[in-house]
């Protein structure tokens, strides 16, 4: 189960189901087995380490194909906490659930590159998360988000971020405006899939 999770990253849902375990069984042990595995035998190297030192133009283009990252936050269910300040705090209003974040940052082909730590809290927005932790990706890269992240051009000038376009408050969007979220929605569902494994 570990070495699963570690190589293609599947969500305790997933690994619940595969290996017949409660979500939080599977949480549980996974961070109780990692030092321990850890000690034994070398866990797959994230590929975000590997990233983060790439330095020509060829090696960016052997993880980001056509230079493009798809960034993304996914929610997991977890068991309704006893503490009640917990519960407050881990429970999402979007999925009506108590949920733990993770973000994701995959390439054009679906492969994982960066996943981040789970958030323990729910409710907390996507990009308030992402400020605290986003990964450091080649300036040559171009990062696909949802509207989640809204305000990132502005706090992240360096980032080169491409964004639906947003709709204002009783103005419609153009039919050029509505076909640009098409297609960058097209693209960006790479993310949204590897979210939904």
């Amino acid at each position: 189960m570990l070495i699963g999770y570690y190589k293609i990253y599947i969500t305790h849902t997933l690994a619940g189901f595969l290996f017949d375990l409660d979500q939080s069984n599977v949480h549980r042990d996974i961070r109780y087995m990692e030092p321990v595995v850890e000690s034994c035998i070398p866990l797959p190297e994230k590929l975000y380490n590997i990233t983060r030192r790439l330095r020509t133009l060829e090696e960016v283009e052997i993880y980001f194909p056509e230079f493009k990252a798809f960034i993304d936050f996914t929610e997991q269910e977890i068991q309704r906490p006893k503490n009640k300040s917990k519960r407050k705090n881990y429970y999402s209003g979007k999925k009506k659930k108590h949920t733990v974040k993770t973000q994701y940052m995959v390439n054009k082909e679906g492969k994982i590159l960066h996943k981040s730590k789970e958030y323990k809290k729910g409710r907390q927005h996507d990009y308030s998360v992402y400020k605290d932790e986003h990964p450091r990706i080649p300036s040559q890269v171009e990062n696909y988000y949802d509207l989640g992240y809204f305000g990132i051009e502005k706090d992240f000038p360096d980032v080169k971020a491409v964004l639906p376009i947003k709709k204002k408050r009783n103005i419609e969007l153009t039919k050029i405006e509505k076909r640009y979220n098409i297609r960058q929605l097209r693209q960006r569902v790479i993310v949204e899939h590897r979210n939904n494994l």
